[in-house]
Formats: structure tokens, sequence, C-alpha cells
């Protein structure tokens, strides 16, 4: 049993490990059979004992997740961005505060709740960690899992050592209101109390071709928890979401690894409409996500629904969620950074020579090489190549619609 710290106990089901309860936690990971059969995987030659003790001595000085996540995250991070992306660039201007023209700080007491679109299970939030330290923000994100990834109890450990906090699926219209509540209020504590960061997507699960709007269940879902809600009023949903300072965020790569996962589920889907991914295929895309080149990444902070939101507080509150989450996407969609591929896909989608001002010849040969191998990665029955290539190339081709599109209406 983990000895527990000073914390509001409420949140004990769902919550990361806290400073206190971290050599406890990782004494019992490391006590775990399957994450030693893990860890013999990276150096089989090293005893146990050896690699253990190599473990403990890393743990040295770590107390809390942020400490881990420094430790033994960071270090992995980097590596992953060297090897399999020319590069991740961060823009967090719009949570600046300019004192000069040559001079930009954060304030150091906000916590911010970011929402994103989704590219990557795993990476999402563990490049947003990464830059956030790197641009000089006091600390990293806390993420919600859901608990169907978290099959083994090494998992659930790892993870909550990590700043996770657990999502839970697959319940009844009742448990996933008091669910949903639970996580709002736990949202709400750790920006407000804890004064974390917290990272979530605009919806849940990837947007598989790139058409990335944000679910209105999310933002209720983030109102919920706050402690001005009274019956529900739209001027007491829009304090409580203010509480959170919700920046929205812009994630960009230049080639998405899982593209062709995503085309060959499409068609699986279209075949049989009552296909469902195994296991073995989330694991899959988590692999391939991960190691998978992904090209440029770019990360960006759009304009904090602060500064606007007021706007929207006079409004009825179904009214006030649809124009919150349009307002959300137009925010996301003008962060997108376009590559060439992007307008690429457009023109050949479109039949046109519209954007060739984007990209040149030798842009063209190299997506097309690109497309025509991640083409042949899929392997399925009555495989249709002509169907398939349409959904990677409108997978490319809607950031551009979309941003096109939500810089016409911020004009």
């Amino acid at each position: 049993m983990i000895q527990q710290s000073n914390h509001n106990s409420q949140f004990d089901e769902i919550r990361p490990y806290e400073e206190g309860e971290m050599k406890e936690a990782f004494e019992a990971l490391i006590a775990d059979r399957q994450f030693s059969a893990v860890m013999k995987g990276f150096a089989p030659w090293l005893p146990k004992s050896v690699r253990n003790g190599l473990l403990r001595l890393l743990f040295l000085g770590v107390k809390t997740p942020l400490d881990f996540q420094l430790r033994f995250m960071k270090p992995i991070v980097n590596f992953i961005i060297r090897k399999h992306t020319d590069g991740c660039s961060f823009d967090d201007s719009a949570l600046r505060s300019k004192l000069n023209a040559k001079c930009s700080v954060l304030n150091p007491d906000l916590r911010y709740t970011f929402v994103s679109n989704h590219r990557d299970i795993v990476l999402d939030s563990a490049f947003l960690d990464l830059k956030l330290i790197e641009s000089g923000h006091p600390t990293t994100v806390e993420i919600g899992i859901g608990d169907n990834l978290l099959i083994y109890p090494w998992i659930k450990r790892l993870v909550r050592m990590n700043k996770a906090f657990t999502v839970r699926r697959g319940l009844t219209p009742k448990e996933m209101l008091a669910s949903s509540e639970l996580m709002s209020r736990y949202i709400h504590y750790a920006v407000t109390q804890k004064k974390e960061n917290i990272w979530i997507a605009q919806r849940e699960g990837r947007a598989k071709d790139s058409d990335d709007r944000t679910q209105e269940s999310v933002l209720k879902m983030l109102a919920m928890g706050g402690p001005v809600v009274v019956n529900s009023s739209p001027f007491t949903l829009h304090s409580s979401l203010k509480e959170l300072n919700i920046v929205p965020l812009t994630i960009s790569y230049e080639f998405d690894p899982c593209d062709y996962l995503k085309a060959q589920e499409f068609q699986q889907k279209r075949d049989n409409p009552a296909f469902k991914k195994s296991k073995q295929d989330d694991l899959d895309n988590m692999r391939t996500g991960i190691f998978g080149y992904k090209g440029r990444v770019h990360y960006h902070c759009g304009t904090p629904i602060n500064q606007w939101i007021d706007e929207l507080k006079e409004l009825p509150k179904k009214e006030f969620f649809t124009e919150l989450a349009q307002r959300m996407d137009r925010e996301i969609h003008a962060g997108y950074r376009l590559y060439p591929c992007n307008y690429i896909a457009i023109d050949k989608l479109d039949g046109t020579n519209e954007y060739t001002s984007y990209y040149t010849d030798a842009d063209v040969a190299r997506f097309e090489k690109y497309l025509n191998g991640q083409l042949a990665k899929i392997h399925i029955p009555n495989k249709d190549e002509a169907f398939l290539r349409e959904r990677i190339l409108t997978m490319y081709a809607n950031p551009v619609r979309n941003y096109l599109k939500a810089k016409e209406m911020n004009n």
C-alpha cells in the first residue's frame, strides 16, 4: 500500500501519484514481472539485479512526477525527435506578455488547459511537455489516459508516475455522467489548487481524416467542475471555463506515420460496418506513431479563450457551447503549419494547379514516393488502391481547407 500524502482524497481513484508516493510506486514497478520482461528486452545481456540497480541509481533524487519526467522521459522524447522527425518547433507567443520589443515573459502564476487536435496517442502530450520546459514554463502537463489502455498493473503505475489521470471507458450513461463530473472537478482542482497544466484532446479519439473539430461534449465536461456553476446558466458556465485558462493548441505533422493505418481502417469499415479494431491494432498504431517518420512537427498556441469568451456569455446554453466549439475550431485551424505535401494533396484531389506556388517538382516527387510507400504497407483483402489513395490525400488536404476557411472568417 502506497502511503498517501496530503491531498484531496475524492480524486484518489483517478489522479497521478503525488510527492511522497513516487518511491514506493517505483519499487512496485521494478518488482513487477511483466515490467522486468519489458526492461530485459532493452538490455538482455544485463542480469535483472544489475538492471534494477541501475534503475534505482537513476531514480535517486526523484521525488515528484515532474522529477520523473525530467530524469527519464525528457531524454527519451529528445531521442524520438532526433531519430524520427526533422525537428519539433513550438510557438507559445500567445501566452507571453510583451514587456518591450526585445523581451517577453511568462506569468509564472498561470497554468493552462491545452485543448488540441489529436495526432498521436502517446506523443501529443510528450512533445508538448518537452517544449513547455524548454520555453521556460515551470511545469509540464497532466493528461487523461483511458483505462482501456491500462491493460497491465505496471502500465497504470508507469503512467501515474508520468502525470496521467485515469479516464474511465465503457460506462453506462449514468456512470459516464458521474465519471465526467469527477474528471472535470479534478481538472479544475489540478489547475487552480495543484497549479498544474492540463492537456486534453478536442474530441474523443483522433480525426482519421484530419478534419479536426471540437466536440461540444468535451467543453461541457470541462465546464461541469467549476465551483461557480449554479443551475448551468450561461454566465456561470462561462466563468467555470475561464477558471481553466483554456488555450486552443494546434499540432501539425508534415507526415503522419499512421496515415496508411487510418486509410486501411476506412476501407475495413466501408467493407464491414461492424468492423472494430483489436487491442493489437491499437498497439500497432501506438508503435507506428512513436517510431514512424513524421517529418517536421509544429505546435502553435492560439489566443487563450479568456481573451474572447466574454463575447459569448449572454448566449443561451446550447448556442453558447456551439459557438464556443466553432471559435475553438477557428483558432486551431488558423494555427496549422502547412507543408508542401498539404498543398500537393489538395491540388491532386481537386485536379487543379491552384497551389503550385507552395511546392516544387521535387516536392511532388518526394510526396509521390512517400505515398506509394505508405500504400504498399497495407495488406488487406480486396485492397482498393484508389479508395485508399483518396483517403490519405484527404488527410493531407483537409488542414489546407480548414486553414483557409479560418483565415477568411477571422479577417
